[in-house]
């Protein structure tokens, strides 16, 4: 049986994660795992001469930190039956090597399904760096346990 329920996480619900620095690290050893070597995230000569002035992080890459600082806090614990995708995610700001990103989530929806142990929920992310910009937003999509009814 999980631990925590669909009905456990209602609309309007919210937390906000730890923060974590983006390093050269995280670019470097991104790139090497997607390979995605382009060169406004490698070469820092090229990357001083866009409207950057340096080198910033690929978007996926702040995606992924986004998915892993909310999974580090265990919040859902084991709600989540499936991932059933992401919608709307956008970046507003570049993030750039020694910024410091935190998440913010919200429940923004739910609804039942047609089983009676399934539910879906809308979690909106706002990824904030450390001057308290929004950098990236999106919506996750989520298959989650309803709690059992009793017979």
């Amino acid at each position: 049986m999980p631990k925590k329920y669909w009905e456990d996480f209602g609309v309007g619900f919210s937390f906000r994660t730890a923060s974590i620095t983006v390093t050269e690290t995280h670019i470097v050893n991104w790139a090497g795992l997607t390979m995605d070597f382009y060169p406004l995230h490698m070469d820092k000569e090229y990357a001083a001469r866009t409207i950057f002035k340096e080198r910033i992080a690929h978007g996926p890459l702040i995606f992924g930190m986004a998915v892993g600082l909310v999974g580090m806090t265990g919040i859902a614990e084991d709600s989540v039956i499936a991932w059933l995708g992401v919608d709307n995610m956008k970046m507003f700001a570049p993030v750039k090597i020694g910024d410091t990103i935190t998440v913010e989530v919200e429940v923004i929806d739910r609804r039942e399904t047609s089983k009676p142990t399934q539910g879906v929920q809308t979690w909106q992310y706002k990824v904030y760096n450390q001057k308290n910009e929004v950098v990236m937003g999106l919506l996750m999509k989520f298959m989650m346990h309803r709690r059992p009814q009793d017979s």
